[in-house]
Formats: C-alpha cells, sequence, structure tokens
C-alpha cells in the first residue's frame, strides 16, 4: 500500500524566503491528494522536495517508509513526476514520446514500445499512437504526459497544476481519466482551481504563505470551520439585527454569510420576504479556502519558487 508523510518540512530560499513552514501530514493508500494554495504559497516547493528535486532546509518525509531527504535514490524509481512547466516533445507522437522517456529510465525499446501502448489505453488515446505532438489539442497533449508517466509503473504520481490553462471541455475529459486511475495509483496534485480539488481529492491541503492551513476531506474541511452552508446576496446587503453566521464581502462587492442549516433556514425566509436577491448552498471548498486564507485564490501563472 502505498504512503506518504511529512513532519516539520520546511524550506528557506536564499536571502531569507521562507517557502514552506513545517508542513506536517500523512496519507496512506491510493487517491488523490490536491495541494491548494495562492501564487507562491508553497505547492511547487512542496511537490519539488517531495519528487527528490529540492532538498528542504529541515523536517523530514518519507514515501513507503523511505527516507526520500537521506536515500532519495531508493525512491526515484517507485514515483514519476509531470512537471508545471512539461510538454511533450513536438516533433514526436505519443507513443515515441513515451518510448523515448522510458528509454531514459532504463527500459530497453521492445519493452518500452509494449509499455507505451497500455499507457496510452489507459487514457483513452488509442487513435492518436501515432499522430504527432504539435497537432494535437492542448487537453490530449496533457494526456499524453499523464500516459508517459503511468508508463513508467511508478504507483505515486505527482501533477503539478495538470489542468492550467486547458479549456473546459479538455479539462473534464482529463478530471475523467484521474478519477479513473485515482483507484490504483497515489497522485499528488497542485490545481488553482477549486472545483479540480473538490471534484477529485480525496484529501486535500491548503497551504498559505508556506504554512499547512488543513489537510483533510471536503467533508472533514466543512466540519474544521463550523458551517455547512453558503448564503450569496446580490445586490445591496440587508441591515438585519442578526445575520447567524459570518458575513464576508467579496471582491465583487457582493456578500456571502456562512451558516448552518437553521441559519439558512431563518435567512432565507428573511430574504424571501424582503424580496432580496440571493442563493443557498451546501458550502463548497472555494467557500472553504476563501474563509481559511481570507483572500481568493487567482490562475495567474507566476514564478512561484527561485532557484
Amino acid at each position: 500500500m502505498e504512503s506518504i508523510k511529512c513532519k516539520n518540512l520546511s524550506k528557506t530560499y536564499h536571502g531569507g524566503k521562507k517557502a514552506l513552514k513545517k508542513i506536517t501530514f500523512s496519507f496512506k493508500g491510493n487517491g488523490i491528494i490536491s495541494i491548494i494554495g495562492k501564487n507562491g504559497a508553497g505547492k511547487t516547493t512542496l511537490i519539488r522536495i517531495l519528487s527528490t528535486e529540492l532538498m528542504p532546509t529541515s523536517g523530514s518525509a518519507y514515501i513507503n517508509d523511505i527516507d526520500i531527504i537521506k536515500t532519495p535514490e531508493l525512491i526515484r524509481e517507485k514515483i514519476a513526476i509531470v512537471p508545471q512547466e512539461a510538454r511533450p516533445i513536438h516533433w514526436l507522437s505519443p507513443k515515441q514520446n513515451i518510448i523515448s522517456y522510458l528509454m531514459y529510465r532504463g527500459y530497453g525499446f521492445f519493452e518500452s514500445m509494449e509499455k507505451a501502448k497500455t499507457a496510452l489505453k489507459k487514457v483513452s488515446l488509442n487513435s492518436n499512437l501515432n499522430k504527432i505532438n504539435r497537432v494535437l489539442s492542448g487537453g490530449t497533449k496533457r494526456k499524453v504526459l499523464v500516459a508517459t508517466v503511468l508508463s513508467s509503473g511508478a504507483k505515486i504520481i505527482f501533477l503539478d497544476e495538470p489542468t492550467t490553462g486547458l479549456d473546459p471541455i479538455s479539462r473534464n475529459e482529463l478530471w475523467d481519466v484521474l478519477n479513473k486511475l485515482k483507484k490504483d495509483y497515489l497522485i499528488i496534485l497542485t490545481t488553482h482551481y477549486l472545483e479540480e480539488a473538490e471534484r477529485l481529492a480525496d484529501k486535500v491541503g491548503i497551504i498559505d504563505n508556506g504554512k499547512l492551513l488543513a489537510f483533510d476531506s471536503i467533508d472533514g474541511l466543512r466540519k474544521k470551520i463550523k458551517y455547512n452552508y453558503s448564503l450569496k446576496v446580490q445586490g445591496d446587503f440587508p441591515k438585519l439585527k442578526s445575520y447567524h453566521g459570518k458575513v464576508i464581502k467579496g471582491i465583487d462587492n457582493n456578500y456571502q454569510i456562512l451558516t448552518n442549516e437553521e441559519g439558512s433556514y431563518i435567512l432565507s425566509k428573511i430574504f424571501i420576504k424582503k424580496g432580496i436577491r440571493f442563493s443557498t448552498n451546501q458550502i463548497s471548498l472555494e467557500d472553504i479556502f476563501y474563509y481559511m486564507v481570507k483572500k481568493p485564490i487567482t490562475e495567474e501563472r507566476v514564478e512561484e519558487d527561485e532557484w
């Protein structure tokens, strides 16, 4: 059974920038861990340390009970990573791309060819085996990258913002692929898309300014903030004696009230009576993130680390 464990994992870059501050969490089994946070929160630093690309300043980390800091060479055959900036080699086909990758990892040509076919079948790319990568859509290219790391036989896969820049249809197609794969793999992914984390993740880690604010399932996160309903008010915010929850002003000048089931019922009756436009839903990961971090997440691509 796959496992990952961090204890007091910290990273300070030259100049004193603290990218990670005593990160501690553990997970055992197959599934998806999603790490979310604003730009510069420390997501990519964490992924690079866990995938043995970067040494931490202090703390410990284990994958399958192997110390990845003291003996990184023992774990590299068991993991695979798709970095944020990764792209398939544009003059190769998906099959050739994977064969090249596997031969670089030490496999022979014929074994690599069979593994490439199997991996491409897993992500439903049989019909694109021999097309040149440069003519493929953005979503299909990302699937090629996922198939590439699957071909390695690694059971622990790191995906750094795998769907950034994809259109909604391509993103949903890749989500379907990842949902199927998580039954047999441990996947650690970072993302700017909170809907992506909510739809895919078995556990969500919320990082802000290098600190891990929470690490839990969606239901577990809801319990942590003590609210399970969200009312969003459009237009002028009503003056009430009691709001039965926590009021948050959004960046679009709309308002949100986080409340419990009873508060949602009371406020809904008041808003209907006053003719106030509103919507009510079970609290989402976006609501939880905004509550914990106090700022909305952005989709801008920036350089997070200094290396």
